[in-house]
């Protein structure tokens, strides 16, 4: 099953060094009955990329909770990554799965990762994401600025070469 895990430009780093990681507490997004059911049309892929975009907006949750002084640069990271086994938790919500134990760097389809230029919609969004969640517009508004910007796509084997770059 393909999932979407939420990350970090820090987890990459792990990754790279450590050739797997785990995500937090299990926590993935996937196309899931839950999530199919949710949507009156939309074909696979335009569902997955709904995965997607959940498992982006918990990589704010993550970047909010880190370090300020961390030298990595503030960045939403989802990996896509094919694992044998996931269970859906449509108790939390409709696309999220667990999955069980450490993801390898041999499982990962593609990482996807914000440029530079949205690295200000990125640090405002991680800010205020618990209060665009309970409804507050302004911080929905700041919110939609962040996703307003597109994820580079990078395969498993140029993560060294970005890390670099940053």
């Amino acid at each position: 099953m393909r999932v979407y895990l939420p990350a970090t430009i820090a987890t990459l780093r792990r990754l790279v060094e450590d050739g797997k990681f785990a995500p937090i507490s299990g926590t993935g997004f996937a196309l899931t009955p839950a999530l199919r059911e949710s949507y009156t049309s939309g074909d696979t892929e335009e569902l997955e990329y709904a995965a997607l975009l959940d498992a982006a907006r918990a990589s704010l949750r993550l970047i909010a909770a880190e370090d300020t002084d961390e030298k990595d640069p503030p960045r939403r990271v989802v990996i896509s990554a094919d694992v044998e086994r996931a269970t859906p938790r449509p108790d939390l919500d409709a696309a999220v799965v667990r999955v069980s134990g450490p993801v390898e760097l041999t499982q990962i389809a593609a990482v996807h990762v914000d440029t530079a230029e949205a690295e200000a919609a990125v640090v405002a969004a991680a800010a205020v994401i618990d209060a665009a969640d309970l409804g507050d517009d302004d911080a929905e508004f700041a919110l939609g600025e962040a996703e307003d910007h597109e994820l580079a796509w990078y395969a498993p084997q140029e993560l060294p070469f970005l890390l670099e770059l940053l």
